[in-house]
Parts: C-alpha cells; sequence; structure tokens
C-alpha cells in the first residue's frame, strides 16, 4: 500500500511479521491463561484438591487453540504437546502461578501495568495464530474460504472454544455459558481475524499479509488495553451486531395481534379443559365410594331371600 511508504510503516509491518514468538511472548500468553484459569469460580480449589486436573485445564488454556485445529484437521491433538519445551514452560508458569509461595507470582503479574503489557504481548500472539491456521488450512484446502476461516478461528480462540470440556475437567458442567451461544471479546475479534486474512489468503482482499498484519495486530492491542483501562467489557463492535441483528434476524408479523389472541383463547380452553376433566375426576371418585356399599347391599338382600325360599320350601316338605 502507498499509504504504508508514506507514513514509512512498511518497514514496521515487515518486522513484526518476523518477529519471532518463543520464548517472551509465548510466556506472556501463557501466564494470562493461566491467569484467567485461576479467577474461573472453584478453580482455586479444585488445584488443592486435584493438582493433575487442574495442569490439565492450564494445557488446554493454553494449547487449546492448536489442539481443536488438529481435531479438525484430522491430525493427531497431542501434536501441540510434542514440543517439549513449549510444555515445560506452560507447565512451570503453571505451577509459579497457583502455587508459589505467598502468592508473589500471580500478585506481581495482576498488577495493572504489568498485566497490561502481558495482555498486549497476548494479543500479538493471537495475530499469529489465526495467520497460522488459515495458512496451514490453505496448504490442504486451497478453495475452501469456509474451512480457511473456521481453522483461522480455531487457531486462535480454541481454549474459549472448548471451555466446556476444559470445565469439564474441573467438574463443572455449565452449558450455557458455550461461546457460540454467548460469544466473548476474544472469540468475536478472532473471528473477525480469521475472516480477514482467509479473504486476504485467497487474494479477494487487496491488501499484504504483513500490511494486515500490523492493521490487525495495532486493533486488538490497543482495544485490548482501552477495555482494561476503563473496566470496560463492551465490544466495540456492538452497534454494528445490533444493527445487523435487527436488520436480519428479528423479524415481524402482521399477524402479532391476532397470534396474542389465538394464543389466549387456547390457554383459555386449556384452563377449561382442565377444570372439567378435574369436575368429572371428582364426581368418578365419588361414583366409586358409594358403588362398594351399593353392591354389598344388593348381595345381602339376595342372601336374605334365597333363606326365605328356603324356609318355604321346608314347610311344604313337613
Amino acid at each position: 500500500m502507498d499509504l504504508f511508504g508514506v507514513l514509512q510503516l512498511d518497514e514496521l509491518s515487515h518486522g513484526l511479521a518476523n518477529l519471532s514468538m518463543f520464548p517472551y511472548f509465548d510466556m506472556a500468553h501463557y501466564i494470562v491463561s493461566v491467569m484467567a484459569l485461576r479467577e474461573q469460580p472453584g478453580a482455586l480449589e479444585v488445584s488443592r484438591a486435584s493438582p493433575l486436573a487442574c495442569w490439565f485445564s492450564s494445557m488446554l488454556f493454553c494449547f487449546g487453540g492448536a489442539v481443536l485445529s488438529g481435531i479438525m484437521l484430522a491430525e493427531p491433538p497431542v501434536a501441540p504437546l510434542t514440543n517439549s519445551t513449549s510444555v515445560l514452560l506452560a507447565s512451570i508458569i503453571w505451577y509459579l502461578v497457583f502455587y508459589c509461595p505467598m502468592d508473589l507470582v500471580y500478585c506481581c503479574a495482576a498488577l495493572l501495568p504489568l498485566r497490561l503489557v502481558l495482555s498486549g504481548m497476548k494479543e500479538v500472539t493471537r495475530t499469529w495464530k489465526v495467520v497460522g491456521g488459515v495458512t496451514q488450512a490453505h496448504s490442504k484446502y486451497k478453495d475452501s474460504l469456509l474451512v480457511m476461516i473456521a481453522i483461522g478461528w480455531a487457531r486462535g480462540a480454541g481454549g474459549g472454544l472448548i471451555s466446556n470440556f476444559e470445565q469439564l475437567v474441573r467438574g463443572v458442567w455449565k452449558p450455557e455459558t458455550n461461546e457460540l451461544l454467548r460469544m466473548s471479546y476474544p472469540t468475536k475479534i478472532t473471528l473477525i481475524g480469521a475472516v480477514l486474512f482467509a479473504l486476504q489468503q485467497t487474494h479477494y482482499l487487496p491488501l499484504q499479509k504483513h500490511h494486515l498484519m500490523l492493521i490487525y495486530t495495532v486493533f486488538t492491542v490497543v482495544n485490548k488495553s482501552r477495555m482494561m483501562l476503563t473496566g470496560s467489557s463492551a465490544s466495540p463492535f456492538a452497534a454494528v451486531e445490533s444493527a445487523i441483528y435487527k436488520t436480519l434476524f428479528t423479524g415481524s408479523s402482521p399477524y402479532d395481534v391476532l397470534t396474542g389472541e389465538v394464543k389466549k383463547a387456547c390457554i383459555d380452553n386449556g384452563t377449561s379443559g382442565t377444570t372439567t376433566s378435574t369436575s368429572a375426576t371428582k364426581e368418578s371418585s365419588e361414583n366409586g365410594a358409594v358403588s362398594p356399599v351399593k353392591g354389598q347391599s344388593g348381595s345381602l338382600k339376595a342372601k336374605e331371600e334365597s333363606e326365605n325360599a328356603e324356609a318355604t320350601s321346608c314347610k311344604k316338605t313337613d
């Protein structure tokens, strides 16, 4: 783009695209992910009751995107765990965050200035994860835009997308927290990034990859910092989402009033039917309570008649 040349950002975008994530950016990603796990309700109790379950949950937070994208591409889901260095680094951070004496590591990392830096570095790794997922899918399915979007989304936000499975490891089952039902900001921004990079990969978006990486990274880092400083969890796309939802997905019917009247009539009929059935049941129960008495009196009368007949026959015989 000529704009990048004018602003002298072309060299910066190339430097950002060639930036190595290991070890510092990966370490920031592990710290923020494990801290997010620790702040889940009941996570501290699980860490004391079952350290193994806590460790496994931490690994899902750290490597969930790679695991989910591997499953979707029919690759071994344990492949991300074959990198012993990354697993060891994530395990050390997990231990320090949960079990460090005096809780020093978590208290220091929770300080706002340091957490801002760590969260910004984590957003940088998000860009690389999305780009890696889109590129990996493009190498196998060159013409499938949907597959590239799905793999890029899974690679960048897999930890959130498999949150229900991670909760099961800790003995929690909350299906209402499914990310597909209620998308969080990281899931939304990752999906947008996956769409953009997939369009760029298939040349529908006339933009260089390193330029798009710079734009997307700056936006995610700045917006994440703004949300943390203001304490707001509102998505910057809330207005656009609301407009699209009201335009395309709400729908309206000219028979809304009539439908309400019909619904009220059905409710009234159901109520009267219930009252009728209740009264019928009451009457039948009352009849059932009386019938045994009637049956008993009839049998006694028949017995008396038979005895009288026998006495009469005896008198005639005598």
